[in-house]
């Protein structure tokens, strides 16, 4: 039992000293390349037009009118801020209003998670996220995603907590209302983080129903949880009202893109599976240990269930290929086999695989995920993500680098089911890792 202890302190130590050691790399590579390129890159181009408006009209109903791009007013509106603050190169203050982003998520959830039940389970959510292709890019350049991870994590790790406390005293009720209104204005960053308040709203009921209360508390605690959910559906509520939907009015009107592309709420039946799809290749470099500890009684039924998705996917590969580092490697790879069609569908076997072998591995440790709010929280999560998509109208295509939303929750889902970190997954961590950074650096080459 001592040496289990002691075991498990020292695999937390590691976690966030990995953690760290990652944190400082990104934070160090962006910094050098906001220093040195000084040119739009990526989506600069369309970002700093917001960045812009938000700048010279504050976060104002005109500046909220104006609004161009897809993704929510507040992220726009924090680099913004950075621009007033700085005051001197505002592609270069934009950018170092994101970097500060990412210095915040960093140190929010090193310094919070020691606070929490679960270190471990947000180390490897913060390991995961800034080892995650996209991340160092969305460090150094005009992106939103930094604002956004930094009140979706931070609010998660609280929300959490309060759930896993599950008492009305006012400290924890304050963590359960900063969580909850976090997780709303996360959503203001990144429309897809909207798939964080139900998933919030899940385990707040399964912890109301599944454990036994002391008289009066069970109300003391749902009272303080409903109060904490309405704050988090606050600031959507009035961004849907200031927008009169939830998209802004040019992108719904297709103008923000020279009527290139439109998204508005709407029904949509293929998306759901493109993005289910594309989070199962996302899993693979994390989850892929789990493959081989799928018990054989499942193995045949897997492989055959796998096999005909992946026979589906070569077929529909041209529907289901989106924009991004994927598409970009099989454009590649494809000169050497000849067939785009079939690559992916090999992709798509070994990736559904894994996803059933994640299955049976979160079924077979039932006990641990109803027990864990965080655990049960990412696997609500990465669902309702894929969910939301039933809803997304127009005709933006899902760009793969939408996965890294899902990120922290995939790194809190690969440590619960894996917590020993040996060489082969540590060097599968170490090749994203630098390749996050390639991605980031090719734009100083290519103006």
């Amino acid at each position: 039992m001592g040496d289990s202890i002691v075991e498990g302190q020292t695999q937390q130590s590691n976690y966030f000293w990995l953690a760290l050691l990652l944190l400082a790399c990104n934070l160090i590579s962006a910094g050098l390349f906001i220093s040195r390129v000084h040119h739009l890159a990526y989506d600069d181009v369309y970002n700093t037009l917001d960045v812009h408006n938000y700048a010279v009209k504050g976060f104002s109903r005109a500046a909220l009118a104006s609004h161009k791009n897809a993704p929510g007013p507040l992220g726009y509106a924090w680099m913004a801020a950075a621009v007033r603050i700085i005051g001197q190169d505002e592609l270069r203050d934009a950018r170092i209003g994101a970097l500060f982003s990412w210095v915040l998520i960093g140190v929010g959830i090193l310094v919070g998670a020691r606070f929490s039940r679960c270190p471990q389970l947000w180390y490897g959510a913060l390991i995961v996220l800034l080892v995650f292709p996209h991340a160092v890019e969305a460090a150094g350049e005009v992106l939103t995603e930094g604002p956004a991870f930094f009140f979706a994590m931070l609010g998660a790790l609280a929300w959490t907590e309060f759930v896993a406390r599950a008492s009305s005293g006012t400290t924890t009720l304050a963590l359960g209302m900063l969580g909850c209104l976090f997780l709303g204005l996360s959503a203001t960053c990144r429309q897809y983080n909207i798939a964080l308040l139900p998933a919030a709203a899940l385990i707040a009921v399964w912890q109301l129903y599944s454990r036994s209360w002391a008289p009066g508390e069970k109300w003391r605690w749902s009272a303080g949880a409903l109060f904490s959910l309405l704050l988090a559906a606050l600031p959507v509520l009035l961004l849907v009202l200031a927008w009169k939907g939830i998209t802004s009015p040019g992108i719904k009107s297709g103008a923000s893109y020279n009527m290139a592309y439109h998204a508005a709420a709407g029904l949509n039946l293929t998306r759901p599976l493109i993005v289910a799809l594309y989070v199962a290749f996302y899993l693979m470099p994390f989850t892929f240990p789990l493959m081989a500890r799928l018990k054989s009684e499942f193995r045949l039924p897997s492989v055959a269930f796998a096999v005909l998705a992946g026979i589906a996917a070569g077929y529909w590969s041209s529907s289901l290929i989106q924009p991004g580092p994927l598409q970009s490697a099989l454009n590649a790879a494809s000169k050497f086999v000849h067939s785009r069609a079939v690559l992916f569908g090999l992709l798509a076997v070994v990736a559904v695989y894994n996803l059933l072998a994640l299955a049976f591995a979160l079924w077979q440790h039932g006990d641990t995920v109803k027990s864990s709010p965080a655990v049960m929280f990412a696997c609500c999560v990465i669902l309702f993500f894929v969910f939301e998509q039933f809803g997304v109208g127009g005709t933006i295509p899902f760009f793969d680098r939408y996965v890294i939303e899902t990120a922290p929750f995939i790194g809190v889902l690969t440590f619960a089911l894996l917590p020993n970190l040996g060489r082969v997954r540590f060097s599968v961590l170490a090749l994203l890792s630098v390749l996050s950074h390639v991605m980031l650096w090719r734009y100083a080459f290519t103006p």
